[in-house]
């Protein structure tokens, strides 16, 4: 009986938990009408999942573990379900000393927008460009490879962009 306890805990937790990051997530982006219906659902499982584990006569340490575990997998899991369903805009700014035409002609080729701007380092002997690049978290990494497959010594700059009008994003 207990086990059974036990597993209905972690797995609710789980459940619960990951909904509550998810809600974090929506509100942060702004979504707040679908954080505030997440929010619902979570605390209405939380409340059912605590007021049964304290009304049990069942020892107090494996369902302290099981509540606690399943707070700990559910924070995993909704941390990977964000990354996975909210879609986020990312600034990159690299700078770069190699011959510029060859990174932008990549970077089209790829369906990425770019702005590049001529900089000055601080040893101000190498000339150098900053391309501005503006995409969404769900290419970051394919961008991330193409960069330094051009580049490996580029120094690049990732960012949440908060806000985005016109331009070029695919």
């Amino acid at each position: 009986m207990i086990y059974l306890l036990c597993a209905k805990i972690f797995f609710a937790r789980i459940f619960d938990v990951s909904l509550g990051t998810f809600r974090m997530m929506l509100t942060v982006k702004g979504k707040t009408l679908y954080a505030s219906l997440v929010g619902f659902i979570e605390v209405l499982i939380w409340f059912m999942i605590v007021r049964e584990a304290l009304n049990t006569p069942e020892s107090g340490l494996l369902i302290a573990t099981s509540y606690a575990l399943g707070y700990a997998t559910g924070t995993f899991i909704g941390g990977k379900l964000s990354s996975k369903f909210i879609v986020t805009p990312i600034s990159v700014q690299v700078i770069t000393s190699i011959e510029i035409d060859s990174v932008a002609t990549i970077l089209k080729n790829n369906h990425y927008g770019c702005s590049i701007i001529d900089v000055t380092g601080y040893d101000k002997e190498t000339p150098k460009k900053m391309i501005l690049i503006e995409t969404t978290s769900k290419r970051i990494t394919e961008l991330k490879r193409l960069i330094n497959e051009v580049d490996d010594k580029a120094f690049v700059v990732v960012n949440e962009t908060k806000y985005i009008q016109n331009g070029f994003i695919k």
